[in-house]
């Protein structure tokens, strides 16, 4: 068979760079990019500046990890780099430090030494307006004495590496690029960073990630907190029964690890802070459902993959979904590592499982709407019939000791007129403490003190003019 020609075709640097800052990175996801470089070179300490200086304003992120050599530094800075990965390793594209840090600023400076004995440090720098320039894919090899003022002095004599960036041209859009409301954006992204950097690594913050250090992470000199999902430090949360998924994938099958955990109602959390802490950045109705976790590493927080809509009800249920690298092409993770795609044959295993764990949030959240609330024995009253009193109804919701309680004894009244008016229907008291009288409970009253042809006629009027909410109240 005769040898095919092949011609050589070299992207156009310019162009391809342009498009390639463009790849759906956010600051904050763009930030966690470069962290989890720090977590693969084992570093225990990571710090992350933002300092605002009108046009000159930069962010830096240094770590004390392993470092690099000058052949492993530049090699880091060619798209699509080629080297071996661990199991356990964040990385897997080789784009993440220059796509991350081009989708932010226009020139990022590396600087590492590694942690052999007597290793030099080595200073690499990709500058977007030298390739418009030479429309060449060239980077600088900087000595000592050209490093940029912030990313000097920072190693000293250990290990690590620091990464700065200048020109936030993504971030500064600002006419007056020195003024108070460019200051105070680029500060809000600093806080935007500091709660997504606790959420994404919670695991290696808390110290829960097997064979290696806990993580310290800071923005601006302030210790990052670890933000756990499943507020397991709450000694009313739940944690329901673990479960191992097989699946298949093109590098080999992969195990799906569930861990389903339902929260305690807001009467049953430790405090009002702790509820508030709970609810995470995205507040408690759009926080539940699935947090997928690759190699310890939280990919995705919240929501359902679309095996079941988002509802109020069952905002308690959150479930930890973790895999491993080798279902990367399984699950289409993206370079950004900022969402996942469940694939097909763990969606069908998955749906029976949603609505068993829904079932059970809902429970626990209905404990609060309705608690229980037992009434004194009524005794009888002179020219009115007495009605036995209504018992708590328990409603068992699952095998895992659930229960729904509704209150369904009657409550005093003045009059029936007043119990069955439609404005006061599913009335709810907002005397602090007190227990609300839903609509069922004004209804089953005026049938009680009222004859039976009365109290219906009332009930029926009522019901004619009843909103959504009242109905709602019922049970209907």
């Amino acid at each position: 068979m005769a040898v095919r020609k092949t011609i050589q075709v070299v992207p156009r640097a310019r162009r391809t760079l342009t498009s390639l800052r463009n790849l759906g990175y956010d600051l904050r996801h763009a930030v966690a990019d470069i962290v989890d470089n720090s977590v693969s070179a084992d570093a225990t300490d990571v710090h992350v500046t933002v300092h605002f200086d009108g046009a000159r304003s930069w962010i830096r992120i240094v770590d004390n990890g392993r470092g690099m050599n000058a052949d492993t530094l530049t090699e880091a800075f060619r798209y699509g780099s080629e080297r071996d990965y661990g199991r356990t390793e964040l990385g897997r594209f080789g784009f993440g430090l220059k796509s991350a840090s081009t989708s932010q600023c226009r020139r990022v400076t590396v600087v590492s030494r590694a942690e052999t004995p007597g290793a030099e440090l080595e200073a690499r720098q990709l500058d977007l307006d030298h390739i418009d320039r030479v429309n060449d894919w060239q980077i600088f090899d900087l000595a000592p004495d050209e490093l940029p003022e912030p990313a000097r002095c920072l190693l000293d004599d250990a290990s690590g590496t620091v990464v700065l960036w200048e020109g936030l041209d993504r971030l500064l859009q600002y006419q007056d690029p020195f003024g108070g409301w460019a200051k105070k954006l680029l500060m809000s992204h600093a806080a935007d960073v500091d709660e997504h950097l606790g959420m994404v690594f919670h695991r290696f913050l808390a110290g829960e990630v097997a064979n290696r250090e806990s993580l310290r992470i800071t923005v601006n000199g302030t210790s990052v907190e670890a933000w756990d999902p499943f507020c397991r430090a709450e000694p009313s949360a739940e944690a329901l029964q673990e479960e191992d998924i097989e699946v298949s994938s093109s590098e080999g099958n992969g195990i799906v690890h569930l861990r389903p955990f339902v929260l305690p109602n807001q009467n049953h959390f430790s405090s009002q802070a702790a509820w508030r802490r709970a609810s995470g950045p995205r507040s408690w109705n759009r926080q539940q459902g699935f947090y997928i976790y690759r190699a310890d590493r939280l990919i995705q927080s919240g929501g359902w993959c679309r095996l079941r809509a988002v509802e109020e009800h069952v905002k308690l249920a959150r479930v930890s979904l973790e895999f491993f690298p080798e279902l990367d092409s399984t699950f289409g993770v993206n370079v950004a590592k900022a969402s996942v795609t469940l694939p097909a044959e763990l969606r069908k295993e998955l749906a029976p499982l949603v609505k068993d764990w829904s079932r059970v949030a809902d429970a626990a959240y209905r404990q609060k709407q309705r608690p229980p609330n037992p009434q004194p024995r009524r005794t009888r009253t002179a020219g009115v019939a007495s009605t036995p009193s209504v018992p708590t109804a328990r409603t068992p919701s699952s095998d895992h000791g659930h229960s729904l309680e509704r209150d369904l004894s009657p409550k005093p009244a003045t009059s029936p007129s007043t119990l069955v008016d439609r404005r006061e229907v599913g009335a709810v008291s907002r005397v602090p403490g007190a227990a609300p009288q839903s609509a069922r409970q004004a209804l089953e009253a005026a049938a009680e003190q009222a004859g039976e042809s009365q109290a219906l006629s009332r009930i029926a009027s009522a019901l004619r003019t009843m909103s959504p909410e009242t109905a709602h109240d019922l049970g209907w």
